[in-house]
């Protein structure tokens, strides 16, 4: 399954004070029942007022919290570890629970002469900080299986055509396999990767030929099964899979990210696929 899981996290940063108590709040309001949320750390003190203020600010309670000791945490009681510490040298945690390290740098900022107003400032970017990246994390659990992609396509607009063609034949380490006067075309069997360096000559690119990402998984069957998982998923559907003749002949299914960006599904066809082009060059829907 791709994504992460877990069910029980726990974060870590030297004083469990400021940082990791923040982290703990807002997984608690952000997960619920569904997560078990720890924090503590290798010398633990207090909780930081300035961090309660924060919190408070966003209706999360921190004033039941308590400082923690590492060594107080079951190993066994574990998924998932977090660690927060920049500049500090991080406590350990011995068990075999994944990690993730979040470099922040201490709120607090002991040896600034800092108004109170500055200090709960620092507070209050940790703490949004904080919560953007568990808002990332919150949608990578649980992530249901996708297709099975076999080779990557990507686009990008440069200035100077023929510069960039030479740039990327250095950079990929293979010479293009095709280019007209708008387009170069690289594939890199060593990297999966389609890759096309489009002229930005001011003329209008549609997004449903070359200026996209898309993603190889090999077979008919597999676009099929894609749009059956995309479905289950909830994930947009511009065009439905669906094999295409004109141009290059594929079997293709069109999703929509969510920011609006087109993403192209795709299979090339096999010979035998090959010889049962219609006379109209009609696209065929795969499926009902």
């Amino acid at each position: 399954m791709p994504g992460l899981r877990f069910d029980s996290l726990l974060f870590l940063c030297v004083a469990n004070s400021a940082r990791s108590q923040m982290a703990e709040g807002l997984a608690r309001a952000l997960f619920g029942d569904a997560v078990r949320v720890q924090s503590a750390g290798s010398s633990p003190s207090r909780v930081n007022p300035y961090a309660v203020r924060a919190m408070a600010e966003l209706g999360v309670d921190l004033s039941a919290q308590t400082s923690k000791s590492v060594d107080t945490i079951d190993p066994e009681s574990v998924d998932l570890v977090v660690t927060l510490c920049a500049e500090e040298v991080c406590p350990t945690f011995l068990s075999s629970a994944r990690r993730l390290h979040w470099p922040l740098q201490d709120p607090d900022r002991k040896h600034e002469a800092l108004d109170d107003e500055q200090r709960l400032h620092h507070f209050r970017v940790a703490r949004d900080q904080i919560r953007a990246r568990l808002d990332v994390l919150a949608a990578l659990r649980d992530v249901p299986a996708g297709p099975d992609p076999r080779e990557f396509h990507a686009s990008i607009r440069v200035p100077n055509l023929p510069a960039a063609a030479r740039f990327y034949t250095w950079l990929l380490g293979v010479a293009p396999k095709e280019w007209t006067h708008r387009y170069v075309t690289f594939v890199s069997e060593a990297l999966r990767t389609n890759f096309v360096v489009l002229v930005d000559d001011g003329q209008t690119l549609h997004h449903d030929t070359l200026y996209h990402l898309g993603v190889d998984v090999g077979t008919k069957a597999a676009v099929i099964a894609a749009q059956l998982r995309a479905e289950a998923a909830g994930w947009p559907i511009h065009k439905p899979a669906r094999t295409t003749w004109r141009g290059t002949p594929l079997h293709e299914l069109w999703l929509m990210d969510p920011g609006g960006n087109l993403i192209e599904i795709y299979a090339r066809l096999t010979d035998d696929e090959l010889d049962g082009r219609p006379a109209d060059d009609e696209p065929t829907l795969l499926v009902p």
